[in-house]
């Protein structure tokens, strides 16, 4: 069996990293790895397979760095190529990125089989990129594997069970991850980090696409860095629009994107994680860290009912507001939300039965 992956963005290199291993262990599974080049800062790609041992990508496609219509054509072209070059008999794809719905627009319309990681997630949200995004690639994929009851839910409400498709709650595949590699956690050379401190992401393109929202988000992100020390490895399109927009960031500590190893050992160590990640959000749950979310909206709903999610849009009091609120709150991490920690078992078994 030959499996064709695509991955482009940081968060999919650790999730193939993870479920490769596992495809590794069947001498009947070659996997074939196309790297869209989506993330192309070296610090926010290549790192990810040297500190993960991650075999290198087969493919490299070189395409990050353009608007959404060029840099999803580009894919498709290279990706059709390829998926034309080597036969694959499944595409294998993950989460919600460009590199996703590039991937399930050529192997659908090459009658390839598709397995969507991370399917069934909403966040109503038809402005989002990634909303539409994993709408599509969930309608033409063929294996839906749910890292959550709440997503296989919303697949059952969209009608799911009347297509041509097999829904399975793998659990999440991200946890495999943190129980993997939280071992291996080492600290970022050449920082200063004080006992407490925040660990905080900005990069999504709703926040940093208005001037708005994240002018009022590093407002509050300074009152804040009064109190306790933020640590923010800074998105290169974060960096560019705070310096066009000359954003104060005196208060805040900025490092460079950074590898997963090392962001697991800064949200080990932190209080408490401000962001606007998705992942970033169910990374903080796993290692028993409140979170705050810098989003009108979260995909990862259970958070917020289990009470260690808050959502405070860009508001700069909601912001302050939640901070004081979500420390004070007595929380418990002890709720299983994300499967046993055997998703990439699951997935292959899954796989391999057809």
């Amino acid at each position: 069996m030959k499996i064709l992956t695509v991955v482009g963005a940081r968060p999919q290199f650790i999730k193939a990293g993870i479920l490769s291993q596992e495809l590794q262990k069947y001498k009947s599974i070659q996997e074939i790895i196309i790297h869209t080049g989506q993330h192309y800062n070296s610090n926010m790609s290549d790192i990810f397979f040297k500190e993960m041992g991650i075999k290198r990508a087969d493919y490299h496609l070189g395409v990050g760095g353009k608007r959404h219509g060029e840099m999803i054509g580009d894919m498709i072209k290279g990706i059709e190529k390829i998926i034309i070059k080597e036969k694959p008999n499944i595409i294998l794809l993950y989460g919600d990125t460009n590199s996703t719905l590039a991937g399930a627009l050529v192997a659908s319309k090459l009658h390839i089989p598709i397995a969507h990681i991370e399917a069934g997630l909403r966040s109503f949200n038809i402005k989002m990129a990634e909303e539409i995004n994993r709408i599509l690639t969930d309608r033409v994929s063929r294996w839906l594997f749910c890292p959550t009851k709440r997503a296989m839910e919303n697949l059952e409400r969209e009608g799911f069970k009347n297509f041509n498709c097999k829904i399975i709650e793998s659990g999440d595949i991200m946890y495999d991850g943190t129980l993997l590699y939280k071992r291996y956690a080492k600290k970022p050379k050449s920082i200063e980090i004080k006992e407490n401190f925040i660990l905080c992401t900005i990069h999504r393109a709703e926040n940093t696409d208005s001037a708005e929202r994240l002018i009022d988000i590093f407002q509050a992100l300074q009152e804040i860095a009064e109190e306790i020390q933020i640590i923010l490895p800074l998105h290169p399109r974060t960096e560019k629009i705070i310096k066009y927009l000359n954003i104060d960031i005196k208060n805040i500590t900025l490092i460079e994107p950074i590898g997963y190893l090392q962001m697991l050992w800064l949200l080990q160590k932190s209080r408490l994680v401000i962001t606007d990640s998705g992942g970033l959000q169910k990374e903080a749950f796993f290692l028993k860290k409140r979170c705050i979310t810098l989003r009108d909206e979260t995909e990862w709903i259970e958070l917020i009912d289990e009470g260690v999610n808050i959502l405070t849009g860009a508001d700069r009091e909601n912001i302050l507001n939640g901070y004081r609120e979500i420390l004070n709150r007595e929380l418990k991490f002890n709720r299983n939300l994300y499967g046993r920690g055997d998703a990439s078992k699951i997935i292959v078994e899954e796989l391999l039965n057809g």
